[in-house]
């Protein structure tokens, strides 16, 4: 019953973009919506009001990617020449070099675990066989999977003032590419990877937590904040996770944490923590007078 009422709650909160529950935590991020296994509202806030994606656009890069990959018009192992436009897109970059040649599956690491702009572009290229035809893809592909405020402008997710997305958007993006194509929950779930002898790590404290963090995506622009989509798992329970315009990295991560860890007992996972309780004042002892019968002095 309490599940129920709560879940309630927090549907009608995300009609006006208040938070989805009376007693949930507070949060830095401007917008946040939390989701179970059936695509119910557990949390919201904010998760219909536009906002600018950032690199969380890569989520659908990977998806269309994958995508290609199944229908057999692409392979992992494919060797992909690296254009002069996908070598000069801005920063963030693995490095590309013009002319190079790499496996479309270092391609995919680079997008997923590096946020890679110029990997992005060389995906989308060997996809669609160019970056617009892909940015068309990309928004066909948003309307067929049922995004009707999200509208791309390119594969990386660089700044740009047609593209938009809502958190709500973002969560069933997130829960159709890893439902629709599992081979991306590895993926977003690695950590390193290795091109041309260097190591390229990230380090996210949720995978270190016993949260059941399998699957993240994280994004940064100016305009954005600090962005994160993310899968977990945990106790025969889903949960897909969008954190929207955080101000710092650590504070997008612990948003997150206290995010899942509200799931977790809405979910009967665990146990809610009660506030430690306050001792109780002691009255100070009454002063009292000489007995009766009692000398003064």
């Amino acid at each position: 019953m309490l599940v129920a009422v709560c879940l309630f709650a927090a549907n009608a909160a995300a009609q006006n973009g208040r938070p989805g529950a009376s007693n949930g935590p507070a949060f830095n991020a401007e917008a946040v919506l939390l989701l179970d296994a059936e695509g119910r509202t557990i949390y919201a806030k904010n998760a219909a009001v536009e906002r600018a994606p950032a690199s969380l656009v890569k989520l659908m890069t990977l998806y269309l990617a994958y995508e290609a990959i199944d229908e057999g018009r692409a392979d992992l192992e494919d060797v992909v020449t690296i254009s002069p436009n996908a070598a000069t897109t801005p920063r963030y970059r693995m490095g590309l070099r013009a002319g190079e040649q790499v496996p479309l599956r270092i391609l995919l690491e680079g997008v997923a675990i590096a946020s890679a702009n110029d990997a992005a572009t060389a995906v989308a290229e060997h996809v669609s066989g160019d970056e617009a035809a892909f940015v068309d893809r990309m928004n066909a592909k948003a309307r067929g999977l049922g995004l009707p405020a999200t509208r791309f402008a390119n594969p990386h997710g660089l700044p740009d003032p047609q593209q938009r997305t809502v958190a709500r958007d973002m969560a069933q993006l997130t829960t159709r590419l890893l439902h629709d194509h599992p081979a991306a929950r590895s993926m977003l779930g690695g950590q390193t990877f290795v091109y041309r002898g260097r190591v390229y790590a990230r380090h996210i404290p949720l995978f270190n937590d016993p949260l059941g963090v399998q699957a993240l995506k994280t994004g940064f622009t100016n305009e954005a904040g600090y962005n994160l989509a993310v899968g977990a798992w945990r106790g025969g329970h889903e949960f897909v996770m969008i954190v929207l315009g955080c101000t710092s990295r650590a504070r997008s991560f612990l948003d997150a944490k206290r995010l899942l860890q509200f799931g977790f007992v809405e979910a009967g996972l665990e146990a809610p923590k009660e506030e430690p309780r306050r001792p109780t004042p002691r009255r100070p002892a009454r002063a009292r007078g000489p007995r009766r019968g009692a000398k003064s002095r």
